[in-house]
């Protein structure tokens, strides 16, 4: 099984799935290239990113995996089965669309940058700083794992601010048609979230002809830390079907 995080974050934001599923499953949860410990990719757009991941799989000699794709990892695993459907035994996508989306992060770059000028000696220093443009504190606290202390003493994002605010449009963009994967597919969608909307349900079928969708009561878009059980559960369920359904 592969787990891919979203923006701004690394593997360790899927911990708890990768806990609940290593009894059962061989898990690597990846840092996406110009996150958390991976080099940075130049350039960084949403094909570089699933050929990354795609390459890992050839040296790992996996012929295939389970994979598992929060927010930009599900984009980044939606482009990799639509792109190369052998690689994919299953695809589970957690809260995010196969549509283009507008915009949302303005917010969180302005707020990074400004930590990034400021020279801040601390995560205190930097949660003050960060918490003048961004109300909810949880994204706060989640963007400051990734702040790490240099050589001389300051602060530094572990990810490549400058090459994702490059990317960024190419994240938003939604994945080429023309093609479909016809493997088993999750869509999972936090009911208080608004990445998943009615309106996107024809471009996932569309795409993905075989997904179904599930919705987790009580959740927002970081489903799997909001209702960690929940989300484990039905990801656990959805893959020992899949693999049911390829030796059957």
């Amino acid at each position: 099984m592969i787990l891919l995080h979203g923006l701004f974050g690394s593997g360790a934001n899927l911990g708890a799935l990768s806990r609940a599923l290593r009894e059962y499953f061989s898990v690597y949860s990846l840092d996406l290239p110009s996150h958390g410990r991976s080099d940075w990719l130049q350039p960084l757009t949403m094909s570089t990113l699933t050929a990354v991941v795609k390459d890992w799989l050839d040296q790992a000699a996996y012929e295939c995996a389970h994979i598992v794709g929060h927010s930009l990892g599900g984009k980044v695993a939606m482009e990799l089965a639509l792109s190369r459907p052998e690689k994919v035994a299953s695809l589970t996508v957690a809260d995010i669309a196969p549509v283009a989306y507008s915009a949302r992060h303005d917010a969180v770059f302005a707020a990074l940058q400004a930590v990034s000028q400021a020279g801040c000696v601390s995560r205190e220093v930097a949660g003050v700083l960060m918490s003048e443009y961004l109300v909810e504190e949880t994204v706060v606290q989640f963007l400051l794992t990734s702040l790490v202390r240099t050589g001389d003493g300051e602060m530094r994002w572990r990810f490549d601010l400058r090459g994702i605010c490059e990317a960024y449009s190419s994240f938003l963009a939604a994945p080429e048609g023309g093609r479909s994967y016809k493997g088993p597919v999750q869509f999972i969608r936090g009911a208080e979230s608004d990445y998943i909307r009615e309106e996107h349900h024809p471009a996932i079928d569309a795409l993905f002809p075989r997904a179904g969708m599930q919705v987790i009561p009580g959740a927002g878009h970081w489903l799997h830390a909001e209702q960690a059980p929940a989300f484990n559960e039905l990801v656990l369920r959805f893959i020992q079907s899949a693999q049911g359904e390829g030796t059957s």
